[in-house]
């Protein structure tokens, strides 16, 4: 079940602050979507060099009300697969419960024991949904 390092993903209430941030820190955008069906954009820093390993921020366009007061607004940490429904099967049957099953044969989300969110994408084209993981209900959260 080989990985490989995505990215890892904050939230921030910010954005162009908290951009102005890590280009203090010498990273500059490497990428940029807006999704305006969910109402959020995202976008991925690195540093030069180091652009396989971004930092990924979502920013919610009409705020977010679940950011923790403390400031830690770690969200998940990301892998791709090379197979996601193999992955994701392995992983269930070691007794980890798969909290968003990967209905669309590209995401999942599962977590860790100590309850870090861990992002699973299937590496390349999706996958064709396929059962039981395209009628699975999502279980708790991630």
């Amino acid at each position: 079940m080989p990985l490989k390092y995505l990215h890892t993903m904050i939230r921030v209430a910010d954005l162009e602050k908290t951009m102005a941030f890590f280009k203090l820190l010498g990273m500059t955008e490497t990428r940029r979507t807006d999704h305006e069906g969910g109402r959020f954009t995202l976008v991925f820093m690195a540093a030069p060099g180091d652009e396989d390993c971004p930092v990924e921020l979502t920013y919610n366009w009409d705020g977010d009300d679940g950011l923790p007061s403390d400031s830690r607004h770690f969200g998940h940490l990301a892998y791709a697969v090379d197979d996601i429904y193999q992955t994701c099967q392995t992983l269930m049957d070691n007794g980890v419960t798969i909290n968003r099953p990967p209905r669309d044969g590209h995401m999942a989300f599962i977590r860790t024991p100590d309850n870090v969110s861990i992002e699973l994408l299937q590496a390349g084209e999706s996958l064709a949904p396929a059962e039981p993981w395209a009628s699975m209900e999502n279980t708790g959260t991630w």
